[in-house]
C-alpha cells in the first residue's frame, strides 16, 4: 500500500485534522506537523479509553443542560458539542462516517433510542464491521426505521433486507436477486417490539415469530436466520471492495485506482477492527495531493467552533444546520445524506448563517477600533485569518482580499469613515474567510 513520501508540513496536517476529524484549534496543525506522517495519523487513530470532553459543557437558553432527548434541536448540538470538545476527534468523525452509512432518523425513533444508537456507533467506530453490522442489524432505532421489528414468518417485511445489500454491504448492482430479497427477509424474521413504555418501547428475539424454513440465498440453501444473513452477505465476492471504496469516498473525493483498491481488499477482514484500511486510507499520497473536499456543513460549524475555542453558544445552531441541509439524527433518507448537494443554491444560505453565528459574538460592535491605525489591507486580511486559525487560503482568495480591503480603505474619505470602516470592514473579512472556497473544503 503506498503512503504519501513527501515532507509533512503543517498544510498536511490541516487537511488531516479536517478529513479525520474537525479542523484544527489553534496552533494543533503546526504540533502535529512535527510527529511525521505515521505518527500523526496514529496519535488520532490509536487513543484509548473513554473520550475526555475539553471546556464547559453547554446549555439551553434557559441556562438549564440541553435535552437531547426531549427538546427539539438538542440532540444536534449535543453531538456538534462532542465534536468541538471531544480529546478524540477521529472517533467522532467515524461515528459520523457511520451514521451516514447506516442512516437512521428520529422522524421514527424517539431521542433515548437515537442516542443509544449513536453510543453503539461510537463503541464500534474503528472495530469490526461485522461487529458493527449485527449491532446495527438488531438495533432498535434501526428496526423501526426498516421495519425490522415488523418482520415476521406470516409477513415478511423486504426493507432492511434490500437496505442490507444495496446500502450497507454490497452495493446497488452486485449480483443478487428479487429472490435474494425475499429470502434475506425470511432468515431476518423474529425481531419484534415486545412492550412500549415512554416512547422507546422494548425488543427482542421472538423464536416463534422467525420462519425456519429452508431458504436460498446467493445459491446457497439452508435453515438461514438473521446471523446467517449478515455472514452471507460479509462472504458474498462483492463485499469487501463496497467497504473498502465507500470508505476511501468517506475521506478523499477522488476515485481510487486498481492497485489501490487491491490493497485495501488486502488489508480488510470484516471480524477484525477496520483500523488497518482506515489508517492506510489516512497514509495514502491522494489524500494530500489529490483534489479539495467539500467539507459537510457539520464538519464545517464544529471546525468553525474549534478554530475559534469557542464552545456551542446558540440554540439557532440547529436551525443553521437543517438550513444547510444537515442536522444530525436526520439524514433524508435511508441513502443518507447527498453529499452533491453540500454546496447548492438551497444550502448556500444556511453555510452564511452558521458562520455569522459563531462569529457574531466575537464581532467588533460600535467604538474605536481596538487596533493600530491606519491599516493596510494585507494587515488587515493576516488579523482577519488569526481570528479563524490562520488557515491555509489560495493565493488568488487572498488577492480578493486583500483587493476588498483596499476597496474599503479608498472609499473611507470622510473623517468618521476613516474611524468606524477599520471596524466594519475586519467584520467582514471574518465573514468572507468563513464563506471562501478554501474555507468549505479541505
Amino acid at each position: 500500500m503506498r503512503r504519501f513520501s513527501g515532507p509533512f508540513t503543517e498544510q498536511h496536517a490541516e487537511r488531516l485534522l479536517w478529513r479525520a476529524g474537525f479542523g484544527p484549534k489553534p496552533g494543533e496543525a503546526k504540533a502535529l506537523a512535527q510527529r511525521g506522517l505515521v505518527g500523526a495519523v496514529r496519535s488520532l487513530t490509536r487513543v484509548s479509553g473513554p473520550a475526555r470532553l475539553v471546556g464547559p459543557a453547554p446549555t439551553g437558553k434557559d441556562g438549564h443542560p440541553l435535552a437531547p432527548r426531549d427538546a427539539w434541536g438538542h440532540d444536534h448540538l449535543w453531538w456538534l458539542d462532542r465534536m468541538v470538545r471531544s480529546d478524540q476527534p477521529f472517533v467522532e468523525r467515524m461515528t459520523l462516517v457511520w451514521h451516514d452509512w447506516f442512516a437512521t432518523s428520529r422522524d421514527t425513533s424517539d431521542g433515548n433510542l437515537m442516542l443509544r444508537q449513536n453510543a453503539t456507533l461510537r463503541k464500534h467506530a474503528r472495530g469490526s464491521f461485522r461487529s458493527l453490522l449485527a449491532a446495527v442489524t438488531t438495533d432498535p432505532a434501526m428496526l423501526l426505521w426498516l421495519s425490522g421489528a415488523f418482520n415476521t414468518k406470516w409477513s415478511p417485511n423486504e426493507n432492511y433486507a434490500r437496505e442490507l445489500m444495496e446500502l450497507f454491504t454490497l452495493g446497488a448492482g452486485a449480483s443478487y436477486t428479487e429472490r435474494d430479497v425475499r429470502e434475506h427477509a425470511r432468515a431476518l424474521t423474529g425481531w419484534q417490539r415486545t412492550s412500549t413504555g415512554s416512547g422507546s418501547g422494548r425488543f427482542r428475539y421472538v423464536r416463534a415469530a422467525h420462519d425456519t424454513g429452508r431458504k436460498r440465498i446467493f445459491g446457497r440453501r439452508g435453515r438461514f436466520d438473521w446471523r446467517d444473513s449478515l455472514d452471507l452477505c460479509l462472504a458474498h465476492p462483492a463485499h469487501r471492495r463496497f467497504v473498502v471504496t465507500k470508505l476511501w469516498g468517506a475521506f478523499v473525493p477522488a476515485t481510487p485506482d486498481r492497485a489501490t483498491v487491491r490493497s485495501l481488499v488486502a488489508l480488510y477482514r470484516p471480524g477484525r477492527p477496520i483500523l488497518p484500511v482506515l489508517e492506510a486510507i489516512l497514509m495514502h499520497p491522494a489524500l494530500y495531493t489529490g483534489p479539495r473536499q467539500v467539507k459537510s456543513p457539520i464538519v464545517q460549524t464544529a471546525g468553525l467552533l474549534r478554530a475559534t475555542g469557542r464552545a456551542v453558544h446558540d440554540e439557532s445552531l440547529s436551525w443553521a444546520g437543517s438550513l444547510s441541509g444537515q442536522q444530525l439524527f436526520r439524514p433524508p433518507n435511508v441513502a443518507g445524506w447527498d453529499e452533491d448537494r453540500w454546496l447548492d443554491t438551497g444550502t448556500w444560505h444556511g453555510r452564511w448563517v452558521t458562520a455569522n453565528l459563531v462569529a457574531k459574538p466575537d464581532a467588533l460592535g460600535e467604538g474605536p477600533y481596538p487596533h493600530a491605525l491606519p491599516e493596510s489591507p494585507a494587515d488587515a486580511v493576516a488579523r482577519a485569518l488569526r481570528h479563524w486559525g490562520d488557515p491555509t487560503i489560495s493565493a488568488t482568495t487572498r488577492a480578493e482580499l486583500e483587493r476588498f480591503a483596499g476597496e474599503v480603505d479608498r472609499a473611507a474619505t470622510a473623517r468618521w469613515q476613516r474611524e468606524q470602516y477599520p471596524r466594519l470592514r475586519q467584520n467582514a473579512l471574518r465573514m468572507l474567510i468563513a464563506t471562501s472556497p478554501d474555507f468549505l473544503t479541505c
